[in-house]
């Protein structure tokens, strides 16, 4: 589905990654729009295709990162909560930033928050009953009233976009009682209302997230959403969503947003990625398979592999890297990460993969066939606050590795626990290329087995296929990890290193594109 999104809306062929364009601790202020449209053409010439935008819409503070939602239908132009712009700037900035992604060739998606809202413009009395924490299908107290933050009415926007003005009725739940300043979930009665059967298991029922939670089975707030879907694609020219939360969703409802918007914007083929983040493959499958129209997920479980490789080094067994994920289960389906804003160091879903692992970690989703991968600003330039993050060395050329070799048949080695590597054949436009990964330390030495072994300087080998049309060419490290050079025999065959907890990217000396690498 990434190929055919982002084909039929940038008009690149070839190899399409995304990259989440922002980490949470981001400069704020509103000059990110401007920073990412600056930041274009590297990107583009990089070899990135298709951007996630963090939550465009209006938060409940002006300086938010965005997913304290308070009103989908402003994106920087109206004066609410502090201003106008949002925390990344005006919506003249946000268009004119995709328009300008677009002629360079890469496509934006939105993140859609729809789950919830924060920042009401007013409390209202309304029955509830609390619900246990982890169980919200028991009530723990009997009905009674309290105050809660449910009216929104839009002062700064008015009626423009929408006239939906939302109270208590629009919503399943809160988690505060403005009247008695008590803290609970506090699941809000009325007529047929209750928590959402198409969520996740956890807790009994996952529909109560945070904030006032919405009920998709309200039809005024289940049009005024989809509407939203609709406006903003034609509105700002973006090309996709990435849902947050959408565990916490009903499914039928992303169904039918998802349905709906291709049909009626026009764009049949247009992306949609949910953030489903849970370790088992089960309950992903279980979601994809009952939505009855193509959706991807975020691999999370791939991410806890990486997570656990890098924890454990040499003892991990490279092989097992795929095992549970769901780009070996489904592939078309995957949206390959290594982080996110939500794993960084200081976030609640702290899961930061080892900063020497992360180079294979990218390798491994950028260089083979399956899944659409997503590269992480933080790895990417860096995260601030107060965890500052370093960039992951040389990403931009393992990215552009990905444009420029990752072609044609893919011919795996995976013959060793902790050498590994694969061959890339190439097609009538690109070259080939050669991956060699090892997680063994330099104190580390392995028994020989099979095509893999140690040799005197601790690095590891893999004998390759690369084929006889390439006899007699020298390859060498794109990225420069390993000197030397080696030169393909009669055969077809060569010999390529590793350095001890790392990888080596082997091409053609002269091939297409090698004069691309050293670019900042």
């Amino acid at each position: 589905m990434s190929h055919h999104a982002n084909a039929a809306y940038s008009g690149v062929e070839g190899n399409h990654t995304m990259m989440q364009a922002f980490e949470w601790y981001c400069e704020g202020g509103g000059v990110h729009w401007r920073k990412l449209k600056d930041l274009v053409p590297t990107l583009a010439d990089m070899g990135l295709t298709a951007l996630w935008l963090p939550p465009p819409t209006k938060a409940a503070g002006q300086n938010s990162v965005g997913y304290d939602i308070y009103d989908i239908y402003d994106l920087g132009e109206f004066d609410q909560k502090g201003g106008k712009r949002t925390n990344w700037g005006t919506k003249e900035e946000l268009i004119d930033l995709i328009a300008t992604a677009k002629k360079a060739g890469i496509v934006c998606y939105v993140d859609a928050v729809l789950n919830h809202r924060f920042g009401a413009d007013r409390a209202e009395e309304f029955a509830v009953t609390e619900v246990a924490e982890d169980d919200r299908t028991k009530e723990i107290t009997g009905l009674y009233d309290i105050e809660g933050w449910t009216g929104f009415d839009f002062p700064g926007r008015g009626d423009k976009y929408s006239k939906l003005k939302w109270n208590f009725n629009h919503f399943t739940g809160v988690d505060y009682d403005n009247k008695t300043q008590k803290t609970s979930i506090f699941k809000i009665h009325g007529d047929g209302k209750t928590w959402a059967k198409g969520v996740d298991k956890e807790n009994a029922n996952y529909d109560y997230l945070m904030g006032a939670d919405i009920d998709h089975k309200h039809p005024e707030a289940r049009a005024d959403i989809i509407k939203w879907g609709k406006w903003i694609i034609d509105e700002i020219g973006a090309a996709g969503f990435r849902f947050d939360a959408v565990k916490h969703i009903d499914r039928g409802f992303i169904a039918e947003f998802v349905k709906t918007v291709r049909e009626q914007t026009h764009k049949p083929k247009m992306f949609a990625v949910g953030e489903f983040w849970k370790d088992s493959l089960d309950d992903l499958e279980e979601y994809l398979s009952a939505l009855g129209t193509q959706f991807s997920v975020f691999d999370a479980p791939l991410h806890y592999n990486f997570k656990q490789a890098g924890d454990t080094g040499v003892n991990f067994e490279l092989s097992k890297v795929w095992e549970g994920t769901v780009v070996q289960s489904r592939p078309i389906d995957a949206v390959t990460l290594v982080d996110n804003h939500d794993t960084q160091v200081g976030q609640s879903l702290e899961s930061w993969v080892a900063a020497w692992f992360k180079p294979l970690a990218y390798a491994l989703i950028l260089l083979r066939p399956d899944g659409y991968p997503c590269v992480f600003w933080g790895d990417l330039y860096g995260c601030l606050g107060d965890n500052p993050q370093k960039p992951v060395s040389q990403l931009a050329d393992l990215i552009r590795c990905r444009k420029l070799f990752a072609y044609g048949e893919l011919r795996d080695v995976w013959d060793h626990p902790n050498c590994v590597a694969w061959v890339r054949t190439g097609d009538e436009a690109h070259d080939g290329c050669a991956v060699v990964l090892c997680n063994g330390d330099e104190g580390y030495v392995s028994l020989t087995f099979l095509s893999c072994k140690a040799d005197a300087e601790l690095h590891r080998v893999k004998k390759l296929e690369i084929g006889k049309e390439h006899a007699g060419e020298k390859w060498t490290d794109v990225l420069g990890w390993h000197a030397g050079e080696v030169t393909i025999g009669e055969d077809g065959w060569g010999e390529f290193r590793c350095p001890a907890k790392s990888l080596s990217v082997w091409a053609k000396e002269g091939g297409r594109g090698r004069e691309e690498f050293g670019k900042k």
